[in-house]
């Protein structure tokens, strides 16, 4: 029986996991690696440590199931997105530590560039917000600050890339320099209609063309690992950043689908199909995949900055709970929260609101106020958040295609999903059944998908058949629209709470 082997390279370790044909995981292995704080708001990777954690976890997934290389049909990657590498061509060394996707040290750059009137312009070409979260300014940061960096880079001695490209250059050998269509979406450079590099994004960000990697579809031909990695050639099939891996390992696969990952935020995609809608709510228009010569679909994306977050912060912080799995049963004791709202903004708000000045708040407390209440409210401030993305983005789905397919469902993934009441909570206020599958791995598994997809090991047909779903929630019909009124109203007091009076 074949196997399919999925290199997972997240923020904080490196995963590698072992499907087999039927979709389950027959091995997995895991490695931290240590993340650099060189200056506040600097977040930094060793790119030589990312690479020797993942390749040991490959090596360890094969060995614990007493697997070979030749035992491999395809790998597919999937990776921490944004976070951005340059190397040198000849020696494959890094000439800077990776620049992590967390990193706000060109916020000034994005600043003056949007002072300057470039946002609708950046917008309109790659989907994305001017911010220091994507790639673009990273790299131009690097050209600017590491001696000899331009010049060389425009010589074409340098390489740059996203996390895949580093890890499909190592796996090659240095052969082949690449990325895919979601992963070339999150560098603020990329043409996401035209499907190719932007000329007035390099052009605006200085950035040389020589130094970018091809962009291939996310489930096509990316090379075979050379044969001293795994101990035989394998080839690498699938590649896409994280999220778009988890959307297309639930199978959201239609326009109208959505997933949702629950950790510690929590990141929401809503499948748009093969033209690309523009928000006016301020969510991020990306490429959910591109399969081999097929047209490539889009999703809209937004992001809530505290989920998991804040069940940690009633542990460690207000120590209302020993353990986070104590918050359902605390939260369940109560019937409700008993008009306690928490607007859980410890790090502002995301989209839709983009309040960066927004701050926490426990609002509607009483004499008869207890822990049950806060974190049964705590719960339900999570939801919300959600919510409000999910509202946004029927919203402008229903602008740009009126009549078109409503959504069904929502899929859910993270380990926040082990919590019921949260749950259906989330299902009761979108008014939608919520499901969580069978196989939680659905990041690792989507790379295993596309990757399968990438050699003919399945179609995706297949691929449907092996999504099973493990728990539904359906909405219990109750009224949440004084809920979420309270929520609004909440919110409303929260934002700017951080702004400094002048």
């Amino acid at each position: 029986m074949p196997f399919v082997l999925a290199l997972d390279q997240g923020t904080t370790s490196s995963r590698a996991l072992l499907f087999d044909q039927a979709g389950a995981v027959v091995a997995q292995s895991q490695r931290e690696f240590e993340q650099h704080f060189p200056r506040p708001g600097w977040v930094e990777h060793d790119a030589a440590e990312i690479w020797q954690t993942q390749l040991a976890t490959a090596r360890a997934a094969l060995a614990e199931a007493g697997a070979e290389a030749t035992d491999v049909a395809a790998l597919g990657i999937t990776n921490q997105r944004e976070t951005t590498v340059v190397w040198d061509r000849a020696t494959g060394e890094p000439v800077h530590r990776a620049i992590v996707w967390q990193d706000r040290r060109t916020a000034d750059v994005c600043a003056r560039l949007a002072d300057q009137g470039h946002a609708d312009a950046v917008r309109q070409r790659t989907g994305l917000v001017l911010d220091p979260y994507f790639s673009g300014t990273k790299l131009a940061w690097v050209l600017d600050h590491v001696p000899g960096a331009r010049d060389r880079a425009e010589a074409g001695e340098l390489a740059f890339g996203t996390v895949d490209s580093w890890l499909i250059w190592n796996l090659t050998g240095g052969r082949v320099h690449a990325t895919d269509v979601t992963n070339a979406g999150r560098t603020m450079l990329f043409d996401i209609a035209a499907l190719d590099w932007s000329d007035e994004m390099l052009e605006l960000l200085r950035v040389p063309r020589a130094v970018l990697p091809e962009v291939r579809p996310s489930s096509g031909n990316f090379g075979e690992t050379d044969p001293d990695v795994l101990g035989a050639a394998v080839p690498i099939t699938g590649v896409a950043g994280d999220q778009h891996a988890a959307l297309f390992g639930q199978r959201c696969t239609r326009p109208g689908m959505a997933k949702a990952t629950y950790g510690t935020g929590c990141f929401l995609l809503y499948q748009t199909g093969p033209e690309p809608v523009a928000s006016e709510h301020g969510l991020l228009t990306t490429l959910a995949w591109q399969i081999d010569d097929q047209p490539a679909q889009y999703a809209l994306e937004g992001s809530v900055f505290v989920a998991g977050a804040a069940v940690q912060w009633l542990r460690d912080e207000l120590g209302i709970i020993g353990a986070s799995a104590a918050v359902e049963p605390l939260a369940a004791s109560v019937a409700d929260a008993d008009g306690v709202v928490v607007v859980p903004a410890f790090t502002g708000l995301g989209a839709p609101h983009w309040d960066p000045y927004a701050r926490g708040a426990v609002l509607g407390v009483t004499r008869g106020t207890s822990a049950a209440h806060i974190a049964r409210a705590t719960l339900e401030g999570v939801a919300h958040q959600a919510t409000d993305l999910l509202d946004a983005m029927t919203a402008d789905v229903a602008h740009a295609r009126p009549g078109g397919a409503p959504l069904a469902e929502l899929r859910v993934d993270g380990g926040m999903t082990a919590n019921g009441l949260l749950m259906q909570t989330q299902a009761d206020q979108i008014g939608v059944p919520v499901v969580r599958p069978a196989i939680p791995e659905t990041t690792a598994l989507g790379a295993a998908f596309l990757a399968g997809l990438g050699v003919g090991l399945w179609t995706s047909a297949d691929l449907d058949r092996q999504w099973a779903e493990a728990a539904r929630w359906t909405p219990s019909g109750a009224d949440v629209r004084r809920q979420r009124a309270q929520w609004a109203r909440a919110v409303a007091r929260a934002r700017d709470w951080g702004q400094e009076e002048p």
